[in-house]
């Protein structure tokens, strides 16, 4: 996707309304993945500036003030404002998510409403959205798995790598490398999200390149979609879905990737 385009949905992407309202344009995945990173960083730059009004939101709420209008008011989160104000009561972290996912365990049918209110109208921090997100990362994991199976590419898993001793190990370490687009690739990982500068550089800085120092060169699938110019890290190659329109090379003799731990 080019940058002006990418940026015009980023900057319209305010609301949980706008998402529903772009999504006859775009596809939901890769708006509903948009807006959950672009929440989460803002989330991240005002998180202790909310958290220190949460006394100031308790004496509003029980005044009457609603939980979503006190949202609307700190433009924060419906599910965390209400976790600010549960906690500032009282109540324990696990006793609020308790709450959260079932909204019965309260005695206030009242307060009962406005947390399901609150869980209805977070796209991003309520129960169904994490299901979302796991949905997400699943159905790319397996987009992966048909791309190399079809092509006969053999390889293990995160899950075949456990107990191996590294710390990082990517969603697909090929057995033996490949030729993708005239590069040799060892690894491809799987990302659900949208690759736009922000998001690899973190997914660069806490995997990609790790892997490279590990594995060697690799492939990073933005399945939801990615930005055409992301400047990459020397052996890091990436593409979005249309991947699966790609094909990789064998290398005749190509030696088997070794797992084995580097020497300490």
């Amino acid at each position: 996707m080019k940058y002006d385009e990418y940026k015009d949905i980023y900057n319209q992407l305010r609301t949980p309304e706008d998402v529903e309202r772009l999504s006859s344009t775009y596809d939901a995945r890769m708006l509903d993945s948009l807006f959950t990173q672009k929440t989460t960083r803002e989330v991240k730059k005002r998180f202790y500036a909310v958290k220190n009004s949460s006394e100031k939101m308790l004496k509003e709420w029980r005044k009457g003030t609603s939980i979503m209008d006190l949202s609307k008011k700190y433009r924060f989160p419906p599910i965390l404002t209400a976790m600010f104000i549960f906690l500032e009561d009282g109540a324990s972290r696990k006793d609020f998510w308790s709450y959260v996912r079932d909204p019965n365990l309260l005695e206030s049918e009242v307060t009962a409403d406005e947390v399901r209110e609150a869980v209805r109208n977070d796209i991003v921090y309520s129960p169904e959205a994490n299901d979302r997100q796991k949905e997400r990362g699943i159905w790319g994991e397996g987009l992966l798995h048909e791309w190399l199976d079809g092509q006969g590419v053999t390889y293990r898993t995160e899950n075949d790598l456990r107990g191996t001793e590294f710390t990082k190990t990517p969603d697909c370490l090929l057995d033996y490398p490949v030729i993708y687009e005239g590069h040799e690739i060892h690894w491809v990982e799987s990302k659900a999200s949208f690759g736009d500068n922000t998001e690899f550089r973190f997914n660069s800085r806490k995997q990609l390149v790790p892997y490279t120092k590990l594995f060697g060169p690799g492939l990073v699938v933005y399945w939801v979609g990615c930005l055409d110019d992301l400047e990459c890290p020397e052996d890091v190659y990436v593409c979005d879905i249309s991947v699966l329109q790609k094909k990789v090379e064998k290398i005749d003799g190509a030696e088997r990737i070794n797992v084995s731990p580097p020497p300490a």
